[in-house]
């Protein structure tokens, strides 16, 4: 299947995951698609909801994404600061990196923003305790030829044009909030910080945060799941044993790309974590088929190089 790639990078994005998710998930629910943890937000682009909460507690990303839906951020004003910012990069190095990473953390502008994410480290999202951006540069001073600029712009052209077909609604909160939202007829998917992995997203997790976490799904009535990681060559993720163990739990590996080194870049084994049975071939079949023609009818998904900028391409993100 083509999966649709979103202009924001994160460590533990779902990009390789995504044809697995659409296969266990519920796509179209009959209330709302719930995100407590949005990230990049490729598993909502991919299952285009007609009706949805995208939620995260980190700012920046709900600022980015409401600045998309608002028109304010889109295809022409992303290829006139990447060209610009780029260019300043390639002339100056780390140098202008810094200097865009100091004006982000002064105005938080939802374009310095894009530009850090695809210039700094790994494309690595981390804040220190005061909210600052601290990722380090990427050492790619070349970074946004005009190929890369393209892809970028295609991939936020894909995301307005989704925000301007469904009915989707971004909020900055925390997760418990969003969650006490969620009702019977919702379809909850949540991908949080990974507990004993990933620190400084934006907000710390631990085990409290995952038992926390797991009381609330366990008490709402809605259909949910849960992505999380469940072993790597050196240890297992207990909490699969000792918490979610009565739900359904299927496993995928995965490759992260967040090592210095590619010696460091290990596999590993993803879990998906559902209160329920699989969606058939058949209704799977229907509602993808559904979704891909509002998606055509918008002009971006198979139009105007958005299938260019990410078919096949999904490892270059």
């Amino acid at each position: 299947m083509r999966v649709q790639v979103p202009p924001i990078k994160c460590q533990g994005i779902k990009t390789k995951l995504v044809p697995t998710i659409l296969r266990e998930i519920e796509r179209d629910p009959a209330g709302v698609w719930v995100e407590p943890f949005l990230g990049s937000g490729v598993v909502a682009l991919n299952v285009a909801p007609r009706r949805a909460l995208l939620a995260d507690s980190n700012p920046h990303l709900i600022r980015f994404y409401q600045a998309v839906k608002d028109g304010a951020v889109d295809g022409s004003r992303t290829r006139r600061y990447l060209e610009r910012e780029g260019d300043l990069l390639a002339n100056r190095g780390q140098d202008h990196y810094y200097h865009v990473r100091d004006r982000f953390n002064s105005s938080g502008d939802p374009l310095d923003f894009l530009f850090l994410n695809r210039s700094c480290f790994n494309g690595v999202i981390r804040f220190n305790k005061r909210g600052g951006f601290n990722v380090p540069f990427g050492h790619k001073p070349q970074r946004f030829a005009p190929a890369y600029i393209t892809k970028i712009v295609n991939q936020v052209e894909c995301f307005r044009a989704a925000t301007e077909l469904f009915d989707w609604r971004f909020a900055c909160q925390d997760y418990r909030i969003t969650l006490e939202e969620a009702t019977e007829d919702d379809y909850v998917y949540c991908d949080p910080p990974y507990v004993g992995r990933h620190v400084d997203y934006y907000d710390s997790w631990d085990e409290e945060s995952e038992t926390s976490l797991y009381e609330r799904l366990r008490k709402n009535p809605c259909r949910f799941m849960l992505s999380t990681w469940h072993s790597n060559e050196y240890r297992k993720n207990e909490y699969l044993e000792t918490l979610w163990s009565t739900f359904e739990i299927s496993t995928q590996e995965h490759f992260y790309h967040v090592g210095a080194r590619e010696t460091n870049r290990k596999p590993m084994l993803e879990a998906l974590v559902t209160n329920h049975v699989r969606a058939s071939p058949r209704e799977e079949h229907e509602r993808s088929e559904e979704q891909l023609m509002l998606f055509e009818r918008s002009g971006w998904y198979l139009g105007n190089g958005a299938r260019s900028a990410s078919e096949g391409r999904m490892n270059d993100v």
